[in-house]
């Protein structure tokens, strides 16, 4: 197992909150960064490291001093805050990115973990897309993901060493919450309205995975000897995982018995694929835990338990795109998403 010290970005994140108590609970020596765009949202209490606020892009390598290992979770994430700002996107998600790769490997890092995703595939077709599948990318921030990728392969070296995740879509709860994530906001929708609203006909393919499981496989690559996982790309989910979006609104249904769904209009979006899992499963052993309808029960359950309320569904924080035009017009963060001082 990978040993030393442990850098996360995007450490008071949806995903980066669970992962870095799930790595401290396994003996990982965690330092969290994180550019703080969502900590005025807090579903439920959360076991934090120790976090710097820092934005990524202007970290240098002495900040790196010392870490064996950097989790690069940190950006803008998903395709409508993507499209939001595309230049401003390319600006955080590619070129910085790299420019933390860069000054990672001047300051001694061994290992760079880099959270890409499914969503390279675009309109992937009917066939499943494996990691060598080459991507048709349809936003932005997909695009971002492709560029990026190939970059962090290229500053590859002896003594550096990117292993890229292409993670499915997540899905699970986190004191982080996100309810703009598939099941997340479909579950949402029928704890808060008693409806489930589809804005698509239901017909366009993804693949999903829970955050646990995501946690659990970034550990098991850690793990990993060197020669297994260097320079390599794997993606990240379960074959049992790859859903059409009406199917996974029919789980929804399931865990709120009453709840009708309404389909939306057939849409112009292409983003549609399957993937295959094989490589992530014969490498490291990884196979997801959770099913659909384990992950919708468990997400009616913590909304329950924290009661959750249409305010609360609806608070910027928790939905990216708003969360960042709100911090926008208000004049917290200016027009490149830096904090404003007072």
């Amino acid at each position: 197992m990978s040993t030393g010290r442990l850098l996360l970005t995007g450490a008071d994140g949806y995903i980066g909150s669970r992962l870095a108590e799930y790595l401290i609970q396994r003996g990982f020596d965690v330092t969290g960064l994180d550019a703080g765009f969502y900590s005025a949202g807090q579903l439920y209490p959360l076991a934090a490291p120790a976090i710097r606020r820092r934005d990524t892009r202007e970290v240098q390598a002495e900040d790196l001093a010392g870490f064996q290992t950097v989790v690069h979770l940190a950006g803008l994430s998903n395709d409508p805050l993507g499209e939001f700002d595309p230049q401003v996107t390319r600006d955080i998600n590619y070129h910085g990115t790299i420019r933390l790769a860069l000054a990672a490997r001047e300051a001694g890092v061994q290992q760079f973990l880099y959270y890409s995703s499914c969503s390279v595939y675009g309109a992937g077709g009917e066939t499943p897309c494996a990691e060598d599948t080459p991507p048709r990318p349809q936003t932005e921030y997909a695009r971002c993901k492709v560029i990026t990728e190939k970059a962090l392969l290229d500053v590859a070296s002896d003594g550096f060493s990117p292993v890229l995740l292409r993670n499915a879509t997540v899905h699970g709860p986190s004191p982080r919450m996100r309810f703009d994530l598939l099941l997340n906001n479909l579950t949402g929708l029928a704890h808060t309205r008693s409806r489930i609203e589809l804005t698509s006909d239901g017909t366009p393919m993804r693949p999903l995975v829970h955050v646990e499981d995501l946690c659990r496989a970034t550990v098991l690559l850690l793990a990993a000897p060197r020669e297994v996982v260097h320079r390599q790309t794997f993606n990240i989910g379960g074959d049992a995982g790859n859903h059409s979006v009406l199917s996974v609104a029919q789980a929804v249904a399931r865990a709120y018995p009453g709840c009708s769904i309404s389909l939306g209009q057939p849409s112009a979006d292409k983003r549609s694929y399957i993937v295959s899992f094989s490589k992530v499963r014969e490498r490291i052993g990884f196979e997801p835990e959770w099913g659909l309808d384990e992950a919708a029960a468990e997400l009616r359950a913590v909304y329950e338990r924290v009661r959750l309320t249409p305010e609360i569904f609806e608070a910027a924080p928790f939905t990216r795109l708003k969360q960042i035009r709100l911090l926008r017009e208000t004049g917290r963060l200016d027009e490149r998403l830096f904090w404003q001082t007072a």
